[in-house]
């Protein structure tokens, strides 16, 4: 939509993690090495905790996109909110295996024969499961007990767990003791500090195509930064979205006064069009809906076409114009 307005080639600021504009912080460069060196050494369990939309999903992509022509396998688990049983099902269906039997049991027994041969052809097999801390005390504490071959140095299935801060917390437990104990490696991805956040704005908008400068003011910049607290996908939406406002009303660069005018609309009790949409995309809509209803009211009376629902249609399309 805004592109070409501002110069750019790609959207910057896109919500949905991209691998292509990854900005490494040292926190995150961190977490990127502790799943590398897990996962290649074969050292079992690795995890990685942060605040929601710090980036750690942003983080598990981007090694998969770099390990995509490696021989791996992965099992990718987003709703982690499963019995043991549920899980191994899960893993069976990814990897496309059947199941001698279908008792917790016979599953590990099964799963721990395909691990062997995948090993001995030189084949990773990596388990990644994302918002750890909703997974079951009874399920975490049934993984950390598979034989994944503790044994020996190189462990057979990879784990990386990916979890907010109370799946920190959760390890501390004396039922997930065990499996803190087997923790090969870990990291912590930190809220981006008001330098990291302004370098992380101009990375993207270089990355996109223009600097900076020229598409934010250096005091919208910093009303955006203030406001995102240092998390990564809170400055995609505010940007984004004073992007859109700022091309509706022709505004190149985007000023502080529409930035203000987003991180209102973003922090306050609004609707849920308000909070997802500036008033700038919604004006269109608002205006074409209302001549719409009213060419509608204008035919029925004018023609007098009374059908079914007339008197009510008139009372609802009065009132949108009140």
């Amino acid at each position: 939509m805004y592109l070409g307005f501002y110069g750019l080639k790609k959207q910057p600021f896109h919500i949905t993690p991209d691998p292509e504009f990854l900005y490494l912080s040292p926190s995150h460069n961190e977490a990127l090495a502790a799943i590398t060196e897990g996962v290649e050494e074969r050292k079992g369990f690795i995890a990685v905790t942060g605040d929601v939309g710090v980036g750690k999903t942003t983080i598990l992509r981007s090694y998969l996109h770099l390990k995509q022509r490696e021989p791996f396998k992965t099992v990718y688990v987003f709703n982690s909110n499963l019995t043991f049983h549920g899980l191994l099902r899960t893993i069976y269906h990814e990897l496309g295996l059947r199941s001698a039997g279908n008792s917790v049991t016979e599953m590990v027994n099964g799963l721990h024969e395909f691990l062997i041969e995948e090993q001995r052809q030189g084949n990773t097999v990596v388990l990644f499961i994302d918002e750890a801390q909703n997974m079951p005390v009874d399920t975490l504490e049934s993984l950390a007990m598979m034989p994944i071959g503790e044994e020996s140095k190189e462990k057979l299935l990879q784990i990386v767990l990916m979890g907010q801060p109370e799946f920190k917390k959760a390890l501390n437990k004396n039922g997930l003791r065990q499996l803190k104990q087997r923790l090969a490696a870990y990291a912590t991805i930190r809220r981006l500090s008001r330098a990291e956040s302004h370098e992380y704005l101009r990375f993207r908008l270089k990355h996109a195509g223009t600097d900076a400068a020229s598409v934010f003011t250096a005091s919208a910049r910093k009303a955006i930064v203030r406001k995102s607290k240092g998390i990564p996908r809170v400055l995609n939406v505010l940007c984004d979205n004073a992007l859109i406002t700022g091309f509706f009303r022709r505004q190149k660069p985007v000023t502080e006064r529409i930035t203000k005018e987003i991180i209102r609309t973003y922090g306050g009790r609004s609707s849920f069009f308000r909070r997802q949409l500036p008033l700038a995309v919604l004006a269109p809509v608002l205006f074409a809906f209302g001549i719409t209803s009213f060419l509608r009211v204008k035919r029925v009376r004018s023609t007098g076409q009374r059908g079914p629902g007339y008197r009510e249609e008139i009372k609802q399309d009065e009132a949108i114009g009140e």
